[in-house]
């Protein structure tokens, strides 16, 4: 099912009847149910129907008269796996037809009824730049004209309810088609920001007219690049959204209550429709709760209580990203989510006190009904109650039908295990909605389980083969056994054993979905688990029945659940400071194959024991190591400069990974550099450098940058760690920051310095190296203009920041003629531009020539599987021979441009690859008076090839590229350059 919408969301299907029809006809997964059925009776009919013969003759009469049923037999169970295969699929497809024909198409501006469903996935708070993302359901959606203030539509939701009362209700519900999308507002710190804090006070089933501007889902082709690797549209696709919508102005919510059109409106809703609102405002009124007092409240005790939150209801708006940070790199944020302990706990509480009371008062019940039946009862409704509660996500949904699934398998006496119970679970969910497939806590959660349910199959084993071997001396065992110390210590074996199979088992499905796990979480969860399991759950849990009954009470409890998760947090936040926490996570790419190999190595500890002898993993497992270490191996054989993306159009991030010849570098004799600085750091198998640079052009206004520098370094780490970087030779900023050096006295004017300042944001790209610098080694910082005031900076920014390490790195100016090279020759980095010395900062960005032996392909970094990042477009010039300046123009004009794909790298060619960041037109300006193309460092005499790289907004003329011989023009941002366009005529970029 999930090949089936992977080929579905990447090729596309034909528009067809076939089709249409198929998404419309619901009964599929009743029909693979009742074909499961008759498939497990068939076989299991055939198992115990087998009785052996008494004779030779009859056993030979007797094999001959079956041979054609068994032939019968295994067709009829071949056929109808096939039947269960197609119908799985065409399942999927009816599916994915669905949601393709509900979704938004095309970007607008409308005018739309909105009714809000659920509770927000964060608030909306300007002074923590938090955003607000809301699920809601959008109906009687008009093209939006002009803009609307709230007064507007608050008059607009008058006139909408007074329509509704003059037509039919069920005709317009009927006919009106709906959406189903995820409403986005964040802080833009204008005026407009106080207009939308209401948003927060919208709770789930009310009912008002926004202005939207609608947008259709990007692909995940489109959102695979991102900074994160997060697959946004997937995430969307697995809770049935259609579209997002950014929030531009809304109404004021209607009172259903008193407005008898709507009133009659939601009544039309199924009962179980209503429930889900009722059980949805209660959460949103427990969070109400706890977002008292906020903003008065410490960030630590403000955290603490967002925790408390989460763990009680699965809401986790209020956690900022910093504390989810800190629970991802201590390797527990698994703990955050409900997760099958929270509902079976409440569940046996709660059929623990029914019981008990039924015990004292009406004990004659249990003649009717048993009492386990009773206890079944009570823990099912609480299981699913408390399920509903949270979210109904998958976690919490399996434990409340594992339960029913369990007590059935008991009441009817079927000899069903409960790993059988639990892959028929999985199996259900998915026919049902194959989009749960597409969430990892589908993956995990069923698959943890049944980790649990093996192990402790396998614990069982063990201690009654142990019990049989040690009859005789049982007293001396059982009394040696029974000491506090013993005991303690079997219980931490257990334990540690426990999270150490777990934790294997796990990892390569945790990097499969996640890409990074953090090896800190095998020695956390020891402790965290148990802390959160038997204190902090139990404690929350309590609380909330108690907030039902006596809320002060409540309050006292979840005060000392909010210290003991507060004190958490510091020990937290003092390990994962600590320097060794530095080297924590565990990036590696995962693929099928591997998982593969993963399984095989699994395989000896998942079957039962003495099946296959475990020397046999020997083999897979050597073949698995082997393939991790030459998949990232294969990441530094190839010269390549991977585009990593940052998260912001205009803020470019650039890795250089070159491959370096360790010989070449001992038979080098310490070859010093122009800085008389001696290469002896280069002893591993490549050299990197990373470029930043902020390409918002000068003098025009953009949109501010959301980024901050502890994002942007976090991010750029993780890419560096996944791309198997430990060290940087240099970091280079080619843009330079006003803030970094004193006023300018003889500064040329700038008749639009103020948008400039509004543009920029200041200092985002400098304090990102100070922060790359704790994490990990770099020899070298090169930036762009003047950097006076530098250490300052620095200083400034390492004594705020919480961090152990103090590393400090000095700045050099990155200007004209600073050059850097290999001890072999191979790869020498030269800026071409840059002149700090003149009093104008629009002439002090830096462009970098870089020029190697051999081609450096430049691709677009792959966060999910970074050996398949995919070659960006590049347009080639055919004409790449510079003419006299006398014909340069019409030479140009005769120039065509072709787009195509960059050609394969091959060792006996030399490339010259420029690194374009001018903000300002005055650079190259400067430099066609100034200077010229300079020939390339490595004089071998084979075939040269120039590549450009650079922003589609750079400032680049055309004259300048062909000056530079340029062959190829690839941007950061895969959008045609302007000045490239200018010199062809059939130009277009994909």
């Amino acid at each position: 099912m999930i090949g089936a919408l992977a080929v579905a969301t990447s090729v596309g299907l034909p528009d067809s009847d076939l089709l249409v029809s198929m998404s419309a006809f619901s009964l599929v997964p009743l029909i693979l149910i009742i074909v499961a059925i008759v498939l497990i009776m068939i076989t299991q009919r055939r198992a115990l129907s087998y009785i052996p013969a008494s004779s030779t003759v009859s056993r030979h009469t007797s094999s001959i008269f079956h041979f054609p049923l068994k032939i019968v037999h295994y067709l009829l169970i071949a056929l109808l796996i096939i039947m269960l295969l197609i119908g799985s699929a065409w399942q999927a497809l009816s599916q994915h037809q669905q949601a393709e024909a509900a979704k938004i198409t095309e970007t607008m501006r409308v005018q739309a009824w909105v009714t809000i469903e659920g509770i927000s996935d964060s608030v909306y708070d300007p002074e923590t730049n938090s955003g607000y993302r809301q699920v809601a359901l959008l109906r009687s959606i008009s093209p939006l004209v002009s803009d609307l203030t709230a007064q507007d539509l608050n008059v607009a939701t008058d006139k909408y309810v007074a329509a509704q009362t003059q037509t039919s209700l069920v005709k317009n519900k009927n006919e009106d088609k709906q959406y189903r999308i995820l409403l986005n507002a964040y802080p833009k710190h204008n005026k407009n920001d106080t207009k939308l804090t209401g948003l927060n006070n919208l709770k789930p089933g009310d009912q008002l007219l926004m202005t939207l501007t609608l947008a259709p889902l990007k692909t995940s082709q489109e959102v695979i690049n991102n900074s994160s690797g997060f697959d946004s549209y997937r995430w969307l696709r697995a809770r049935h959204i259609d579209g997002v919508a950014n929030v531009i102005a809304t109404g004021s919510p209607i009172n259903t209550t008193t407005n008898s059109s709507m009133m009659m409106m939601t009544s039309s809703d199924s009962y179980l429709q209503r429930l889900r609102v009722t059980i949805d405002q209660g959460r949103w009124q427990l969070r109400q709760h706890f977002y008292r007092e906020w903003a008065r409240q410490p960030d630590a005790q403000q955290q603490a209580n967002a925790v408390t939150l989460s763990l009680l209801t699965g809401d986790r708006s209020l956690i900022n990203h910093d504390t989810k940070d800190l629970y991802q790199l201590s390797g527990i944020s698994h703990l955050l989510a409900i997760s099958g302990t929270h509902v079976l706990f409440l569940a046996i509480v709660l059929a623990g006190l029914v019981t008990l009371l039924i015990d004292r008062k009406w004990s004659l019940l249990y003649r009717t009904i048993p009492r386990w039946q009773v206890r079944w009862w009570v823990m099912i409704g609480a299981a699913f109650i408390y399920a509903l509660f949270t979210g109904f996500d998958v976690p919490a949904a399996r434990t409340a039908w594992m339960l029913l699934a369990i007590g059935l398998v008991r009441l009817t006496l079927l000899p069903i295990s409960t790993i059988r119970v639990l892959l028929a679970l999985a199996i259900l969910m998915a026919w049902f909605d194959p989009y749960v497939l597409w969430q990892a806590g589908y993956w995990l959660s069923f698959i943890a389980v049944a980790l649990l349910l093996k192990y402790d199959d396998s614990l069982q084993l063990q201690n009654k083969n142990v019990s049989r071997d040690w009859q005789q001396p049982q007293d001396f065992i059982s009394e040696k056994s029974n000491l506090p110390h013993k005991k303690l210590w079997l219980l931490f074996k257990r334990i540690f054993k426990l999270q150490c199979w777990l934790f294997i088992a796990l990892l390569p499905v945790s990097l499969l979905l996640f890409g990074k796990v953090s090896l800190w979480g095998l020695v956390i969860n020891l402790f965290a688990i148990g802390l959160f399991g038997w204190v902090i759950v139990p404690l929350n849990l309590l609380a909330g029945l108690c907030y039902l009954i006596l809320p002060p009470v409540a309050d006292s409890i979840w005060a000392v659940v909010s210290t003991i998760v507060a004190n958490l947090h510091e020990l937290m936040a003092w390990l994962t400071a600590l320097p060794a926490l530095k080297g924590a996570w565990l990036y590696t790419p995962i693929n099928t194959g591997i998982l593969l190999m993963a399984l095989l190595v699994m395989l000896p500890w998942l079957l039962p024991r003495g099946l296959i002898s475990r020397w046999l993993v020997l083999p897979p497992l050597m073949l698995l190591m082997m393939t991790i270490y030459a998949n990232q191996q294969a990441l530094t054989l190839t010269p390549t400069l991977y585009v990593l993306p940052t998260g912001d159009r205009y803020v470019t991030a650039a890795l250089l990974q070159y491959p370096i010849n360790n010989d070449e570098i001992s038979n080098g004799n310490g070859k010093l550099n122009k800085e008389n600085e001696l290469e002896s750091s280069l002893v591993s198998g490549s050299v990197s450098w990373l470029f930043l640079a902020d390409h918002r052009p000068n003098g025009t206004r953009t949109m501010p940058s959301s980024l901050t520098a502890e994002q942007l370094s976090a991010t750029l780490e993780q890419q560096l760690r996944t791309l198997s970087v430990s060290r940087l030779e240099g970091i280079v900023v080619q843009t330079s920051v006003a803030t970094l050096t004193s006023p300018l006295a003889n500064s040329l004017p700038n008749k639009k310095s103020k948008e400039k300042s509004i543009a920029l944001s200041p200092e985002l790209l400098p304090m990102t190296v100070a922060q790359l610098v704790q994490s990990m080694p770099v020899s070298r910082y090169w930036q762009a203009g003047r950097s006076e005031r530098w250490s300052t900076r620095q200083q400034t920014y390492l004594t705020n920041n919480p961090s152990k390490t103090k590393t400090l790195i000095s700045a050099q100016r990155c200007e004209l003629g600073k050059t850097w090279q290999l001890p072999s020759g191979d790869l020498t980095l030269e800026a071409v531009t840059g002149w700090p010395t003149i009093d104008d900062n629009s002439v002090w960005d830096c462009a970098l020539a870089i020029d190697s032996r051999s081609l450096i392909q430049v691709v677009q970094y792959n966060a999910t599987n970074p050996q398949q990042s995919a070659k960006l477009t590049a347009q080639k010039l055919e004409s790449s021979i510079t003419p006299p300046k006398a014909s340069i123009n019409k030479t140009l004009k005769a120039a065509r441009l072709e787009n195509r794909q960059i050609n394969q790298p091959t060792k006996s060619s030399q490339s010259r690859l420029i690194l374009d960041a001018s903000t300002h037109p005055r650079v190259w300006e400067l430099w066609s008076l100034l200077c010229e193309a300079k020939p390339f460092a490595i004089n071998s005499g084979l075939d040269n090839s120039t590549m450009w790289l650079s922003h589609s907004a750079s400032q680049v003329s055309a004259d300048i590229l062909t000056a530079q011989h340029t062959d190829e023009v690839i941007t950061y941002d895969n959008e045609p350059l302007e000045a490239a366009l200018s010199l062809g005529t059939e130009t277009q970029v994909d």
